[in-house]
């Protein structure tokens, strides 16, 4: 319940005692002043009318007494008036027993009126001639007391509901900055650090009011500054220290947006044969600069390709990449011949006429990064048969199955429920110890008993449009092994960009989290950083419409370079999982620790989780334990079991649904 509803209730309560009280008082003192002026009246006139009948009570036959009696009867509110002679025998007797229909029988009960009596002895000469008693009748009383009690009543009811108005509408004014403060502390916990402007008024509420506002900057504060901390230490971990060209884990994220982008593209591997004899002629300065040259002249050349067409990397020692997308096969050869120029160039600088050679293959979207890095590195063997930073162009596509016989695949995989499930990657608690979360992932096996490529298999999927069945059938298979098996850890889905997209699934999911609504909450869907940074509106929907149907939702890969914090603080996913690179290697390099704590630091002021994967080292697992996040999964077949030891997954986690 509001405050302004319970001090309006409290109020109005006291203003109901106090109305109550003093309707009471008022009807009781009315009463009492009817039952007073009842009995003065009555002895009014029986003092008068006793005085009147004197001269002729002598004579008890007397017609003129009657006369006068009747009179002065018809006049008053009389129940009646009786005269009686010395002896006490009645001679003049008149009654009224009117009742009034319109006073209820239980006001009367409630508020009694003694019948108002009086009498008065009638002196004939020296000695007394008779009495006359005079009795009001209570009708009158009552009658005047229900319809004086109505109006008072009345008259307070409208008066309590003018106060109870008049209070709601105070209220309602004094308390409005209590709702600003409100939303105030809402828009902080959701990551908006705004203030108010206006102070109010009360100095208890601009109290309040003003250390919300101190507040809200100060955690403005903070945030902003771990932004900038986190993007100035995530470029430095994505960024080579001597080229400060992007390192290999920027190379693996391109491809996967490229793969799920499904673009054309070249890698080119650029090996500088001639680096060991130089490390022993001169010294590391000199081979740094010799490294910041040849970054500068792969830059030079990918700046000749149309924005955002190529991206250059540095690996280590003297390999390089270069990415080049949606070029033809005229621009492949061009851009070979051109690398060819500036690596004989620079050579010719340092004396070394043989410094590089160049290896050049497609992007294969049916195969993995490190297969098309090996074809590039085929191709690099073969240039180096040819002379002198020369170059080799690998055109012929190895790739067992063509795309149409992909498809009929993956078609009758998903059509005729052909794949398993199981659970990998389980996550330890760092505060319980427990699992946390383990990952689904998809098993299937072609015609001859070969397994398929989980990638490539999804990489069809989605190309062709079958992946909303195949993320509806693993969800399906999912809920039912949580209820089957009585899980108690959350497990996480992937879902793709075209799933996530179709309002069908949108549909079919809410229907399938109403039935399964005791488990939705260890339903996580899984979606990758750079998916998200494609399509920010579309996944902040998505996330809004999970959370309205108590399922959860992990932002995994992410590293600055993909997803800026700020988006990732609108988004307000339940987790966000690092990037695998940046846990490893942690005990040694400062710069993760860093990156790591400074994620923590956020995660906490917006209550998401935060997460490390597959940490090979048992060092590195160890500290990033020690940092305080959420949790972390092991990589090379170490697992965490719920003791939170190490063991190796066994085949019963394989589901078969």
């Amino acid at each position: 319940m509001t405050l302004s509803k319970q001090l309006f209730i409290l109020i109005s309560a006291l203003f109901l005692m106090i109305f109550s009280v003093n309707f009471v008082i008022s009807v009781g003192n009315m009463r009492s002043y009817l039952q007073i002026e009842a009995e003065v009246h009555a002895q009014d006139t029986a003092t008068s009318l006793g005085l009147a009948l004197s001269p002729y009570i002598s004579n008890e036959t007397d017609p003129v007494m009657e006369t006068m009696m009747n009179a002065i009867f018809d006049m008053g509110y009389y129940k009646e008036l009786k005269l009686v002679n010395a002896e006490g025998r009645p001679l003049v007797t008149l009654t009224n027993d009117q009742v009034f229909e319109e006073v209820p029988g239980w006001f009367i009960a409630m508020l009694p009126i003694e019948t108002a009596t009086a009498k008065s002895e009638i002196s004939s000469g020296w000695s007394i001639g008779g009495t006359l008693r005079v009795t009001v009748n209570p009708g009158y009383a009552y009658l005047k007391l229900y319809h004086q009690a109505q109006s008072a009543f009345y008259y307070s009811m409208a008066a309590f509901i003018a106060s109870s108005v008049l209070l709601m509408l105070v209220l309602r004014f004094i308390l409005l900055p209590l709702k600003r403060i409100s939303q105030l502390a809402l828009a902080v916990s959701d990551g908006q650090y705004e203030t108010m402007d206006r102070l109010p008024w009360t100095t208890e509420v601009r109290t309040v009011a003003g250390s919300m506002n101190a507040m809200s900057k100060k955690i403005g504060e903070v945030v902003t500054n771990l932004n900038a901390k986190l993007e100035l230490l995530g470029k430095k971990l994505q960024l080579d220290d001597v080229t400060g060209l992007s390192k290999k884990c920027g190379f693996e994220t391109d491809m996967k947006r490229l793969l799920a982008e499904h673009g054309e593209a070249f890698i080119y591997l650029i090996k500088l044969d001639g680096l060991a004899a130089m490390a022993k002629e001169k010294d590391s300065e000199a081979i740094d600069r010799f490294l910041r040259d040849c970054a500068n002249s792969l830059k030079q050349l990918a700046a000749t390709l149309p924005e955002g067409g190529a991206g250059v990397y540095h690996f280590f020692g003297g390999e390089f990449v270069l990415l080049a997308r949606d070029i033809n096969s005229q621009q492949v050869e061009q851009m070979a011949k051109a690398l060819s120029r500036s690596l004989s160039e620079l050579g010719s600088r340092y004396r070394q006429p043989d410094i590089a050679h160049i290896g050049v293959a497609p992007f294969n979207p049916l195969d993995t990064t490190a297969g098309m890095l090996a074809a590039a590195n085929e191709a690099f063997e073969q240039a180096k048969l040819i002379g002198a930073n020369s170059y080799f162009i690998r055109t012929r596509d190895d790739q067992a199955k063509d795309i149409a016989e992909w498809k009929s695949l993956v078609f009758d995989v998903v059509d005729n429920d052909a794949y398993t499930v199981s659970f990998i990657d389980p996550i330890e608690s760092f505060l319980t110890g427990q699992v946390l979360m383990t990952e689904a992932f998809i098993r299937a096996s072609a015609a001859d008993g070969q397994p398929i490529p989980v990638g490539t298999f999804v990489s069809v999927a989605e190309k062709f449009e079958k992946i909303v069945d195949l993320d509806k059938g693993v969800v399906e298979k999912v809920l039912a092994y949580i209820e089957g098996r009585r899980i108690r850890h959350a497990i996480a889905v992937n879902v793709s960009t075209r799933t996530v997209k179709n309002s069908d699934f949108r549909a079919w999911l809410a229907a399938q989290l109403a039935r399964h609504q005791a488990v939705s909450a260890q339903l996580v869907f899984s979606i990758s950083a750079y998916a998200v940074a494609k399509e920010v509106k579309v996944f902040k929907e998505f996330i809004k419409f999970v959370h309205e149907h108590g399922a959860k939702v992990i932002l995994k890969r992410f590293d600055t370079q993909s997803v800026s914090l700020e988006t990732a603080k609108a988004l307000r996913p339940d987790y966000i999982r690092m990037a695998r690179d940046l846990g490893n290697g942690v005990s040694r390099e400062p710069g993760k620790r860093d990156f790591i704590e400074a994620m923590k630091e956020m995660g906490q002021l917006l209550d998401i989780g935060i997460l490390a994967e597959n940490i090979d080292a048992d060092e590195d697992f160890a500290a990033i334990k020690s940092m305080g996040i959420a949790g972390a999964s092991r990589g090379s077949g170490k697992q965490p079991n719920k003791a939170g030891k190490l063991y190796v997954p066994v085949a019963d986690s394989i589901v078969h649904l």
